[in-house]
């Protein structure tokens, strides 16, 4: 395994594939850029399930979870949703093989009230299909669908309000979850974002909770989501996890994954280009070509079906907050890579995939926005990788098109909120309450697969951030009349992206690549 690299670009370096939605290319960026490469994949662990027995017998800060375990209590066990990974993972998926170990120490214990419960939060419901898939057949077809459901944040009977935190924040929550004898909660952490209280408190809450820390203070605040000691959202969802623990015992289990977030007939998108072999260039060329002569359905169908040969790391077990900072440690381990300083010009490749287009027919332009402002951009430690006023360039094609059944909610924010004002604070003021309880999102989101009425505008404030912190944000090959409704302009290359931005950075910028997937956290110097 070799560590994260960053390249110069010189007359050597061989043109550079970068993601495009759901395609990708090669780009020739000018002499003197920066490359940052994210680290190769650490080696999985030798034996999963004696890593995952042996992290609940020797937990942080805990019993053992056997010892916790007794006949007559209420169990409850939370997971993580269809949000992660991203790909999804070749089964048997860790939460499954972690889920089963519980299961099989509660029948041992003598435990016979055990319920299931997907941390959706106000994600959509996911389909018996995708819970199958995460928990597998056995925990399937013993709990689905009474004792295994998908959280309800609109659910008024099943949700409970534990009280206010010290900063007046409402902690509501699930009420299995909240009235049991102990929550147990299953997490794969992708990037140090995820994890600890904020899978807890967060995954099993109700929008009353939720705007307490997804709005725009806050975002703009968490001045590095993947710096949990420094993000106000972190610091508010400790709060509410403190609180909730007064009332429940967590139990909190946590793993981590490598960076092979690709199928290994496709490794070429985990390399660097100059060590392509024959057979990569002749693959890349083979997938390009697949994928720019398919129609639009079908080349979303093939990524979609792509699943990522990740290995587990590691697995914690025990108290919350211990838990997450060995596993914080744990993907800092695979993904930090270190960087000497910002730059003028930071250049992303999007990919075809985001955490809330699992399954979906297509990354419409709010979430293509949260991916690269919200996400991409907070990629980092210490201190963003472009420095303040400088300019963010993105590849994507921006569509103007949404998923109907998953995304409802998202076409009249983007044609209705976005065309009144794209200034997150504004939008927040005027919109969101609107959205957030319209009773016909609320029907969707409890009785279809749709992601709550208020997601789009948690989507668009992911970016707060970036959004004060840049001077220009430029799409390469995005729809221009949809970029437009964002406040963004388009290009149709690098080279006229430049010339845009050339206000705002000067003639001869620093640019900086920053080349994922798979993750990479630059850890700027």
């Amino acid at each position: 395994m070799r560590p994260g690299f960053v390249l110069e670009v010189d007359e050597r370096t061989p043109p550079l594939l970068v993601h495009r939605g759901d395609s990708f290319g090669l780009e020739r960026f000018p002499l003197g850029s920066r490359v940052v490469y994210p680290p190769e994949a650490l080696p999985g662990l030798p034996d999963v399930r004696a890593a995952i027995t042996q992290a609940l017998e020797h937990p942080l800060d805990s019993e053992p979870l056997r010892v916790l375990l007794r006949p007559g209590m209420r169990l409850t066990i939370a997971f993580d949703d269809i949000s992660l990974p991203l790909p999804p993972m070749r089964t048997p998926d860790i939460r499954q093989q972690v889920i089963e170990q519980v299961l099989e120490l509660a029948a041992a214990a003598g435990v016979d009230d055990v319920e299931l419960v997907v941390a959706n939060a106000l994600h959509r419901r996911m389909t018996g299909p995708e819970i199958r898939r995460i928990v597998g057949d056995r925990v399937y077809r013993s709990f689905w669908p009474q004792a295994l459901t998908n959280h309800d944040a609109e659910d008024r009977a099943n949700l409970v309000h534990l009280g206010l935190t010290d900063e007046g924040e409402d902690v509501e929550i699930n009420k299995r979850a909240g009235t049991s004898d102990l929550l147990v909660y299953v997490n794969v952490n992708l990037v140090s974002m995820d994890g600890g209280w904020k899978s807890t408190a967060i995954g099993l809450a109700s929008y009353a909770s939720l705007r307490h820390h997804h709005n725009t203070k806050t975002m703009r605040h968490s001045r590095s989501f993947m710096d949990h000691k420094a993000s106000a959202l972190h610091s508010s969802a400790w709060r509410m996890g403190r609180l909730l623990q007064e009332h429940v015992p967590v139990f909190q289990i946590e793993t981590t994954l490598n960076n092979q977030a690709f199928p290994t007939s496709y490794a070429f998108l985990t390399k660097r280009e100059w060590e392509w072999s024959p057979r990569d260039q002749a693959m890349f060329w083979t997938l390009k070509n697949g994928l720019d002569r398919a129609p639009g359905r079908l080349r979303r169908k093939a990524l979609s079906d792509l699943v990522a040969d990740y290995e587990v790391t590691s697995v914690q077990a025990g108290a919350v907050e211990p838990v997450h900072e060995l596993t914080i440690a744990n993907v800092h381990r695979q993904q930090l890579v270190e960087v000497g300083g910002q730059t003028d010009v930071l250049v992303f490749g999007l990919p075809y995939l985001c955490p809330y287009n699992v399954n979906s027919s297509v990354m419409n332009p709010v979430l293509a926005m949260c991916l690269g402002l919200g996400y991409f951009f907070n990629m980092y430690r210490g201190q963003p990788l472009v420095r303040k006023g400088g300019a963010l360039i993105l590849y994507h094609p921006v569509q103007n098109a949404f998923d109907q059944l998953h995304h409802p909610s998202y076409v009249d924010f983007f044609e209705e909120v976005l065309a009144e004002s794209t200034d997150p604070a504004i939008i927040e003021e005027r919109f969101e309450k609107q959205y957030a309880t319209d009773p016909w999102y609320t029907h969707l989101y409890r009785t279809s697969h749709a992601y709550h009425g208020v997601h789009p505008f948690y989507m668009w404030y992911w970016g707060a951030h970036a959004l004060e912190h840049l001077g220009d944000v430029v799409w390469v090959g995005g729809d221009r009349k949809a970029v437009q409704r964002m406040g963004f302009r388009s290009a149709s290359t690098l080279g006229d992206a430049l010339s845009m931005v050339s206000g705002s950075v000067g003639t001869s910028p620093t640019i900086t690549y920053q080349h994922n997937p798979p993750h990479s956290i630059a850890d700027v110097r």
